[in-house]
């Protein structure tokens, strides 16, 4: 006698999981640099996406007490959020022409950290192609090639470079 069994109704294996952040910092290097990192939130929800993404930083960077996002393009938030036991300081601005869609970090006596945002419903060429635009800071010269970028504003009581090279910068007025 010859038995079958019912064989449960094929289901497709479930997606593989989605890595908890999306960031991607620039290479160290002796100078400054404009952008130093992007990040690719999953939605424009701070209270979710914030906390992520400041648990992904490297530790060099030191405990980020202060972000100041483009208050248009993120949910509302409150001005404090308590993020990995300690208290992080929102401030919301309106986007500078000269830096759309940034987010500011800021870690007292370490430095000062500029992220380009991605926007979270950009397509995976798109992030691409926006995220090896912004990790460029080689600028075309007139005869087509490459130039080194230019030096920012020299170093002074708000231009102090972290131990890992990076740091803040002169403040942009």
């Amino acid at each position: 006698m010859i038995t079958t069994v019912p064989t449960a109704p094929s289901t497709p294996p479930p997606p593989p999981p989605l890595p908890l952040v999306r960031l991607r910092l620039a290479p160290h290097g002796a100078l400054p640099r404009r952008i130093d990192g992007v990040w690719w939130p999953y939605s424009r929800d701070l209270l979710t996406q914030l906390p992520k993404m400041l648990a992904a930083l490297p530790r060099a960077w030191g405990d980020i007490t202060g972000v100041t996002v483009d208050a248009a393009a993120w949910s509302a938030a409150p001005g404090r959020m308590f993020v990995a036991n300690q208290v992080v300081r929102l401030h919301k601005a309106p986007a500078s022409p000269h830096a759309p869609d940034r987010v500011v970090l800021l870690s007292p006596g370490l430095g000062r950290w500029d992220l380009q945002v991605i926007p979270p419903d950009a397509t995976e060429e798109a992030a691409a192609l926006l995220t090896a635009a912004a990790l460029d800071d080689r600028r075309p010269g007139a005869d087509g090639e490459a130039r080194p970028p230019a030096p920012t504003a020299a170093a002074g009581p708000h231009g102090r470079v972290g131990p890992t090279g990076r740091g803040t910068r002169a403040p942009r007025w």
